[in-house]
């Protein structure tokens, strides 16, 4: 029994054409990052942190 291959021509496609990013970052990101980016694409993506939000973590972890 064998496995299906994975989807590189997919994979290359979303990562170097449609979010553009360079091939050194395409071939660093994991799985999860490239899933993570391909959701952000369909707007499943979780909300950006409000001004309020940030000011919070600001004051949380301060650097």
């Amino acid at each position: 029994m064998s496995l299906p291959r994975f989807p590189w021509a997919e994979a290359m496609t979303l990562g170097l054409g449609t979010l553009r990013l360079p091939p050194e970052t395409f071939w660093r990101m994991t799985l999860p990052e490239l899933a993570a980016a391909a959701r952000a694409l369909r707007g499943n993506a979780p909300a950006a942190p409000d001004r309020s939000d940030l000011a919070a973590l600001m004051e949380a972890y301060p650097d």
